[in-house]
């Protein structure tokens, strides 16, 4: 029997790290592809292009993977600073705390009654403050930032490895001169895709999108191509 709790975690997990894994996928594509056409203008054979695109891809991922890991366990460790912070101003000045607060809520639109509520509430016990800052904070927040350090970063090093494997698989399995065109066709199609990808998540010019993808990646491709051909 299909676990669909797991599968809804699972599919709310990729919508919220939907960022992330466009991020990875043009990291993954755009350098690999580079670096894949570098090696194949100065190399006799695909082995050789094989060995350097496949450990480059899987390099650039756990890269990628921990960096983002690190990043937003940083931030984490920052909000609870700040949270440590925010206590100790409040059991100093209580009274100007819930001042604050009240001064806050007022923006919001809430009753005279609501508002003297809360600060009757607020004042009894300051220490709920933090409480019905971080109610409020979660509302706002977007699944995204709800998700774990360990599932974004997950994602970006799927999705980094997914795109950079690309451009190298043909390597594997056709003859060299033919794995260089389906290398570049295939990474093409995979930078159309995410061209359009990106154009839906961002709700910008799908044209405009994907000539911008396409246009970074053939300047990553030229940039290995020549420097290649230089060493070569």
């Amino acid at each position: 029997m299909i676990d669909t709790s797991l599968f809804i975690r699972i599919q709310d997990s990729f919508y919220a790290s939907a960022g992330e894994i466009v991020f990875g996928m043009s990291d993954g594509a755009v350098s690999i592809f580079g670096l894949v056409l570098g090696v194949a203008a100065g190399a006799d054979s695909g082995n050789v292009v094989l060995l350097a695109g496949a450990t480059g891809a899987i390099a650039a991922s756990v890269s990628m993977m921990a960096g983002i890991f690190l990043e937003l366990e940083s931030e984490h460790d920052e909000v609870k600073v700040e949270d440590k912070r925010r206590e100790a101003r409040i059991q100093r000045d209580p009274g100007s705390a819930v001042s604050d607060l009240i001064d806050v809520l007022k923006t919001t639109g809430l009753s005279r009654r609501s508002l003297d509520s809360i600060q009757d509430d607020m004042t009894a016990d300051p220490m709920k403050i933090p409480g019905f800052e971080k109610a409020i904070a979660c509302q706002e927040e977007t699944p995204g930032q709800k998700s774990s350090p360990l599932a974004h970063a997950c994602w970006m090093g799927i999705s980094d490895f997914i795109a950079g494997i690309t451009p190298v698989v043909p390597f594997a399995f056709l003859p060299f001169e033919t794995a260089r065109i389906a290398c570049i066709a295939g990474t093409a199609f995979l930078l159309l895709v995410l061209g359009i990808g990106r154009a839906r998540f961002g709700n910008r010019p799908v044209a405009r999108t994907v000539l911008e993808t396409m246009g970074i990646a053939t300047a990553a491709a030229l940039a290995g191509v020549v420097i290649g051909r230089l060493i070569s």
